[in-house]
């Protein structure tokens, strides 16, 4: 282990919780009372801090370094975050304004709070809450394994208890800032992460180009070592035309999927207004860009005969950092990739705690509880949550952590009609939404552990079956028993709980722009 690369991995560390001190200064109203306060930093961010956070929470850092390590196993198929990244931005420019209006105007904190006054329905909205819950566990253990990844290609050893005591070092500082200054926190962090992701990204790139060689070179020597790898041509840096189904929906499902997350959401709502989210969502294809860099490592790592252990992908980028730079240079990117992990983990473990006190303990446990009481019972479910990510990833596989937000990926899409069909109609019943989601949690989960974890599953008659997102053919059976549902019970007369979300026309018409977009 270099002691100049730890220096410089802990000095940026550093700076980054030193930030985390600073966020009690930042949009600083009392001793925070309330959710909106802890969870939303009271609805302040303006444009670029909505943009930091958004970027920070969207691109994770086990992102940055799994895309690069899968393009460097797979090739072209590994490709699909980038279009998917893509698709992310005319999305949020639509649905988070949008979502925005609502949740500001009835003082919604989770999207589970919007299902429920949409549909008048605690059912539902206890489903949706639990399945954000559910699928972000995962996602937060994941942020974990990447942190630990670069920990090791820093020289300090997995399942050891050096290794251990660092990571729960790590996460105990982040446990004690956001408990303390709730999403102000990762805000402000998050300006930071993307100065140090960003200039680290090019730095890197810069190395690469030196030291393995041109474009042409890499991508050659890339094709070169992917032919061997993959004797019967199912790696190449070209999508085979039986390759393109599945990637297209991988592509498509993953962005449908990701603006289900509560996390993401958790940082739309904390917008000043609609317009700074469209600001925001507009400057969201930088981050693309800077993640086409990091999987553009992934090629680079086979020219340059990086090896990776089996099963250890996300060992890639940092094994490339520590081919082609120095250890006090290799230790400044080493120390952004860890930064960039803390900030998505710091965002998912606020948005699950405050599901879970919204939609779960005040409607079914204590709906008299005082503003003061939820926000301290949000900051002990977000502890918990941390402790809970660090102890799965202590005690399980990576590779369990790995299925399962696979699994996650499948299960959030399922909320999908409820929650986007629900911004623009409200036709259908809230009882066939509870029986599509039934169906596509139970028939995603199923197509996925069949098929041994695999996201995509074939689909068609045999010799002629095509390979699908487990995910969009579980959203498809889920849509079409919805509307088939909501047919024979709009057939059969059964009531529908009434709308609370809908404006009176004066009231959209005074507060226009910013107001009423729930019509």
């Amino acid at each position: 282990m270099s002691g100049d690369l730890m220096t410089t991995t802990l000095a940026v560390i550093g700076v980054a919780s030193l930030l985390a001190v600073t966020a009690r200064r930042f949009h600083a109203t009392g001793n925070l009372p309330t959710l909106e306060g802890w969870a939303l930093a009271d609805r302040g961010l303006g444009p670029l801090w909505t943009w930091f956070l958004l970027g920070s929470t969207i691109f994770t850092a086990y992102t940055f370094i799994a895309v690069p390590g899968l393009v460097s196993a797979t090739g072209a198929p590994a490709f699909f975050p980038l279009p998917y990244t893509v698709i992310i931005c005319p999305l949020a420019f639509l649905l988070l304004p949008r979502l925005w209006s609502v949740a500001r105007d009835h003082g919604y904190v989770t999207v589970a709070d919007f299902v429920r006054g949409r549909y008048g329905s605690p059912t539902l909205a206890l489903v949706v809450a639990l399945t954000g819950i559910l699928a972000t566990m995962p996602y937060l253990a994941l942020q974990v394994v990447g942190i630990r990844a670069v920990l090791v290609a820093a020289g300090i050893p997995a399942r050891t208890a050096a290794g251990d005591l660092v990571m729960v070092v790590l996460f105990a500082g982040l446990a004690v800032a956001t408990y303390r200054r709730g999403l102000r926190a990762p805000t402000v962090i998050s300006a930071f992460k993307t100065l140090a992701v960003f200039c680290s990204a090019i730095a890197v790139l810069g190395y690469v180009l030196v030291r393995v060689g041109g474009l042409g070179t890499i991508f050659a020597a890339a094709s070169t070592r992917l032919a061997e790898q993959h004797p019967a041509g199912s790696g190449a840096l070209l999508l085979t035309s039986a390759q393109q189904p599945a990637f297209a929906t991988l592509a498509l499902g993953s962005a449908l999927a990701l603006f289900m997350y509560p996390h993401v959401l958790t940082v739309g709502f904390a917008a000043t207004g609609r317009d700074t989210l469209r600001r925001a969502s507009v400057a969201l294809p930088a981050w693309t860009a800077i993640l086409a860099v990091f999987a553009f490592f992934g090629i680079a790592a086979l020219a340059a005969g990086v090896h990776t252990p089996p099963g250890r992908g996300e060992a890639t980028v940092p094994l490339l950092v520590l081919h082609v730079m120095p250890a006090p240079v290799a230790g400044l990117v080493f120390g952004a990739l860890i930064v960039g992990g803390l900030v998505p983990a710091a965002v998912m473990s606020i948005s699950a705690a405050t599901s879970f006190v919204r939609n779960v303990y005040v409607e079914y446990f204590h709906p008299t509880a005082t503003p003061k009481r939820q926000v301290r019972i949000a900051k002990a479910v977000s502890l918990t949550a941390k402790v809970g990510a660090i102890a799965f990833v202590f005690g399980l596989r990576d590779q369990d952590a790995i299925n399962l937000q696979l699994l996650g990926g499948v299960w959030i899409l399922q909320i999908f009609p409820a929650v986007v069909v629900g911004l623009f109609t409200r036709r259908l019943h809230h009882r066939a939404l509870l029986a599509g989601w039934a169906t596509g949690m139970a028939g995603g989960t199923y197509s996925v552990v069949h098929a041994g974890f695999s996201p995509v599953v074939s689909v068609g008659p045999p010799g002629h079956a095509i390979g699908l997102y487990a995910g969009i053919v579980a959203l498809v059976l889920n849509l079409v028993v919805t509307i088939a549902a909501t047919a024979v019970l709009e057939r059969l007369g059964t009531p529908r709980a009434p709308d609370t979300t809908t404006l009176p026309a004066r009231m959209t018409t005074k507060n226009s722009p910013e107001s009423g977009a729930n019509r």
